[in-house]
């Protein structure tokens, strides 16, 4: 499913990840999701071959990419029943904030990790009182002496028990307007104060999701995205509109991952359903894909997952050249539109499949919930529609 817009590296690594995936396919991830266990092999190995890491800079390990190669691999790893979630939040959130904002120590002591998957990070800013809505975050960090002490809660957290650290999105007080500003703090795992609880979930997935309580834990200055480089440290109102910067830095890559995401669980259905279409057969021995109402619904939900496609690769285009505010736009679309295609083309698969399409033989009955993650999250279809409605339009503002 190459395009025209892909350069010949951009194929060559997609063709690259697609036998990748295949040689680990559908059976293997659906097993350690039903496990309850990671999938360290493949992380391990795409991390090895330096898919993990392909958006990351050079200098630091990585491939010297950007969001167009990073997305490729996802779409790719799900598109062979293999998708890897955590690429979403380790390299493509928290790799990007730290590779654009982090000290050089910071930098030094994350992004190689990060880049060869020997690190990982998980990234927290969901509230249960704040939703969708950042500007009620109400984690809160305030100085003790060189240290900083960081109090507040998070909500549906991917794959805390199995990342080193979690990026954690909070607020300090700006020193002259007294106002609560944003600002972001690695938190390694094991830090005392740091507590994590298990969601009990009905999605299948290998990744848990987690809520987080932050009991004053104490972190050093150098826990402080940008530390001394924003604000000296004090959180004044540089640093303050350092951490904004930083926190939607980090959500247009989560938006086109989440795209991406989307994308590869949604080829993968309509190639399953297009492989049993192809051979089962019911009438007069003619296959059921030579019916039109097998055909054109599948036909329809290939459109639609192109489509997607193509805006996700503009988002991510513009987001690699440094047009934030164009990003934004385009990568809030391409979720939008890759969730909208995705739960489509998993609900024709399954129909496609009848009966069989409900069983673990052909593991499509799995995706019906997981798709349904494609609307709500990274951000919901109504909060995209809200953005689109007010910044691209220019209608009123409803929320």
């Amino acid at each position: 499913m190459s395009t025209v817009l892909e350069t010949e590296e951009h194929k060559a690594l997609r063709a690259a990840v697609a036998a990748l995936g295949k040689r680990y396919g559908r059976a293997y991830s659906a097993d350690l999701a039903r496990k309850g266990e990671h999938p360290r092999e493949l992380w391990d190995e795409a991390g090895k071959l330096g898919y993990l890491g392909v958006n990351l800079p050079e200098e630091y390990g990585g491939g010297g990419g950007g969001m167009a190669e990073l997305s490729i691999v996802l779409e790719e790893l799900g598109a062979a029943g293999s998708p890897l979630l955590m690429m979403v939040v380790s390299p493509a959130i928290c790799g990007t904030v730290i590779a654009r904002f982090g000290t050089e120590a910071q930098k030094r002591k994350w992004l190689p990790g990060l880049s060869d998957g020997t690190l990982s990070m998980s990234f927290g800013i969901t509230e249960p009182d704040a939703g969708s809505n950042s500007h009620r975050i109400t984690t809160t960090a305030r100085r003790d002496g060189d240290d900083w002490l960081l109090t507040g809660r998070k909500v549906f957290i991917s794959g805390v028990d199995i990342s080193d650290a979690t990026l954690v999105v909070g607020r300090t007080e700006d020193a002259r307007s007294g106002n609560l500003k944003p600002c972001l703090f690695i938190v390694p795992r094991d830090t005392p104060g740091f507590g994590r609880t298990a969601i009990d979930m009905e999605l299948y997935a290998a990744e848990k999701q987690f809520e987080l309580v932050l009991d004053d834990v104490r972190l050093p200055a150098d826990a402080l995205v940008g530390g001394g480089a924003s604000g000296a440290g004090e959180a004044g109102s540089e640093g303050g509109d350092a951490g904004l910067l930083q926190l939607f830095a980090g959500l247009n890559p989560e938006r086109i991952m989440g795209a991406a995401f989307a994308i590869g669980m949604g080829r993968y259905a309509v190639g399953r359903a297009v492989e049993y279409a192809k051979t089962r057969t019911v009438w007069k021995g003619a296959p059921i894909g030579s019916h039109q109402a097998i055909a054109h619904p599948l036909a329809q939900a290939h459109i639609e997952l192109e489509l997607a496609r193509l805006m996700m690769q503009k988002a991510a285009r513009l987001y690699d050249e440094g047009d934030d505010i164009g990003a934004g736009e385009a990568a809030n679309m391409a979720k939008y539109a890759a969730g909208e295609a995705c739960v489509k083309a998993v609900d024709q698969a399954v129909h496609t499949l009848g009966g069989n399409g409900l069983t673990r033989e052909y593991g499509l009955a799995s995706l019906v919930t997981a798709a349904r993650v494609a609307r709500i999250a990274p951000v919901s279809r109504e909060m995209i529609l809200n953005y689109v409605s007010h910044q691209s339009l220019g209608l009123p503002k409803s929320y």
